[in-house]
C-alpha cells in the first residue's frame, strides 16, 4: 500500500463519525431539500393527485407539460421545478384526496386540490402553510327568483361531495332544501344549466367562472375564513411538507407567487 493510499485510510478511520467514503450524505435535511432527500413515490417525480377540471385551480390543458393547468397546478410546477424534480399530474376524486385515503394508498406525493384547511381534515392529512384564502357562494340562472340562502326553501341545491360548501350548505339552507352533492364541479354545472338543481353553493373562484356568459350570477357570498393548503400523507411526509413550505415562500419572496395569482384573479 502506497503511503498516500494509507494516509487516505487512517483519515477515513479518524472521520467515521462525518461518513467518510460514503455516498450517503446522513439523509437530507428537513427543508432545502431535492431529489433522493424528499420521500416521494419514484425517483426524480413529483407525482401530484387533483381532482379535476376545478377551473381556474386544476382543468385540462393539453398545452401544457403535465396535461393540465390551472393555480394550483401552475404553483405546483414552480415548485417541483425549485425541488429539480419533474411534474407529474393525476385526476382523482376530490372525496378520496381529501379523507386521506388516496394518500394514504401512496398513489401521489401531494395533493392539490383547492382543499380547504380543516381539523378534521388533518386527523388523516399534513398541510402545507396556507397558499390561498377563500369564500363560498351562491350561484344562480340570472332569471332566477332566488337572492339569497334563505330563498333556497323548498328548492334543489348542488354542492360537491366531501367539500366545506357540502357542509356550509347542511349547516345553513332552510331546513326543506334539499341538497344535492355531485362528485365534481362538472356535474354540478351541468345539472343546474339542466334544471336538476336551482343554485350551487361552493367555492367562489369556481362559480366566478360560470358568471362569465352573464346567463349566472352570484347572489351571495359567504365569508367562512377558509385558506387552502396542499396535502400529504400524515406519516412519513416531513421533509417534503418542509421542502414544499420552502418552495411556497421562496415564490412569495421573488414575486412568482403574485405573478401566477394576478394572471388567474387580477380584477383590474
Amino acid at each position: 500500500m502506497s503511503m498516500k493510499a494509507l494516509g487516505l485510510v487512517l483519515a477515513c478511520l479518524l472521520l467515521t463519525a462525518s461518513g467518510c467514503g460514503s455516498d450517503d450524505d446522513g439523509g437530507g435535511s428537513s427543508s432545502g431539500g431535492t431529489g433522493s432527500d424528499l420521500e416521494v413515490a419514484e425517483e426524480g417525480t413529483l407525482t401530484v393527485c387533483s381532482d379535476t377540471p376545478y377551473k381556474p385551480f386544476e382543468y385540462p390543458d393539453k398545452s401544457a407539460p403535465t396535461g393540465y393547468t390551472g393555480f394550483d397546478i401552475e404553483l405546483m410546477q414552480a415548485i417541483a421545478d425549485g425541488l429539480e424534480l419533474e411534474l407529474v399530474v393525476q385526476d382523482t376524486g376530490f372525496d378520496a384526496l381529501q379523507s386521506g385515503l388516496t394518500l394514504a394508498s401512496g398513489n401521489c406525493d401531494i395533493a392539490a386540490s383547492a382543499m380547504t384547511i380543516t381539523e378534521e381534515r388533518e386527523q388523516n392529512l399534513d398541510f402545507s402553510d396556507p397558499y390561498y384564502d377563500s369564500e363560498q357562494s351562491l350561484l344562480v340562472p340570472t332569471d332566477s327568483s332566488i337572492a339569497s340562502i334563505d330563498d333556497l326553501a323548498g328548492m334543489k341545491v348542488g354542492v360537491q361531495q366531501g367539500t366545506t360548501g357540502k357542509t356550509y350548505a347542511e349547516e345553513n339552507v332552510p331546513e326543506d332544501t334539499e341538497i344535492i352533492a355531485f362528485p365534481s364541479d362538472a356535474e354540478m354545472f351541468s345539472a343546474l344549466q339542466g334544471g336538476q338543481v336551482d343554485a350551487l353553493l361552493q367555492d367562489l373562484p369556481v362559480n366566478l367562472v360560470h358568471t362569465e356568459d352573464d346567463e349566472y350570477a352570484i347572489v351571495e357570498k359567504y365569508d367562512t375564513g377558509e385558506s387552502y393548503g396542499f396535502a400529504v400523507a400524515e406519516e412519513g411526509h416531513d421533509n417534503l411538507l418542509a421542502a414544499v413550505n420552502e418552495q411556497l415562500q421562496a415564490l412569495r419572496d421573488d414575486g412568482t407567487y403574485q405573478k401566477i395569482y394576478d394572471s388567474y384573479f387580477a380584477t383590474s
